[in-house]
């Protein structure tokens, strides 16, 4: 008689690990769509409110919920607009980012030889360059802002998932049904859409994600020296500029916008985490 196959054991506190780290993945997402959706507002609003009468007042004092600052402005709105715009630029320079290095990868990976060695040349030219010192060049060019934030990140941001791309389009292209369809006579770039780009959607979920976080990061330190949104737009980085020079009279902008870029960065990362072990296939027990 047959022995019944053993189910492996898994410890009760990885089941509780695996749920706990799944709810804060799905509250991430959350968040990440209600940051998306508060940042239509915060691009559209002129915040040049102030009251010199009600400089640094702290938080919970004269109908202000988290204070003002050293303008008398309503903390409160100022780190939500500030929030908008870092989900702004974050969302942006994703986009850019994966759909450049989606382009370049394929491209790379299945047009030949000769697209791989001139992509690869490209790439290691790009990232010959630091993002500061080439926001720095755009800033100079174009003048301060985010236009020039954007720009530098998306002209950086992609070439690592272009390599990634490449890497996985190698191990797709020798698959069964790659080699169906080239048989068939589909052209390289039919062959692209049809079979690749689906292949290399949970991959680019993920690291569009990820992309999110560095840029919120990156754009926080670029307006920290001056180089993105110019006042009186917000920024988190900004404001942490703004607010060192108060830091030991007025703690609260500085430990606020500070908190908000961590729990930003804390979040994404759960949801990229979240879309990875959720996506991928040969996802097991989380250690």
């Amino acid at each position: 008689m047959a022995r019944a196959a053993r189910r492996p054991f898994v410890p009760r506190y990885l089941g509780v690990s695996v749920l706990l780290w799944g709810l804060l993945a799905i509250f991430g997402l959350l968040a990440v769509v209600g940051w998306i959706v508060l940042m239509v507002p915060s691009l559209s609003t002129v915040w040049t409110d102030q009251s010199l009468r009600s400089t640094f007042l702290p938080p919970f004092s004269e109908g202000y919920l988290l204070g003002t600052d050293n303008l008398g402005r309503n903390f409160a709105w100022r780190l939500t607009a500030g929030i908008g715009v870092s989900v702004f630029v974050g969302v942006l320079v994703a986009v850019i980012s994966v759909v450049l290095g989606l382009v370049i990868g394929i491209f790379a990976g299945y047009f030949g030889r000769a697209a791989d060695a001139g992509t690869n040349v490209v790439i290691d030219v790009t990232w010959a360059f630091p993002e500061i010192l080439l926001a720095i060049v755009l800033a100079g060019v174009l003048g301060p802002g985010l236009e020039a934030v954007i720009l530098a990140l998306s002209l950086t941001g992609w070439a690592a998932f272009a390599r990634i791309v490449r890497g996985e389009v190698l191990s797709l292209r020798e698959r069964d049904y790659v080699a169906a369809s080239r048989v068939l006579g589909y052209s390289k770039v039919t062959v692209s859409v049809r079979h690749l780009l689906p292949n290399l959607l949970p991959i680019t979920m993920v690291m569009a994600v990820y992309f999110m976080a560095v840029a919120i990061v990156a754009e926080a330190g670029l307006s920290f020296l001056g180089l993105g949104a110019q006042p009186p737009t917000p920024s988190l980085g900004g404001i942490l500029a703004q607010g060192r020079d108060y830091l030991n009279s007025s703690w609260w902008p500085v430990v606020l916008a500070g908190g908000a870029l961590s729990i930003m960065v804390l979040v994404l990362n759960y949801v990229s985490d979240g879309l990875r072990d959720h996506l991928d296939p040969r996802r097991g027990v989380r250690r």
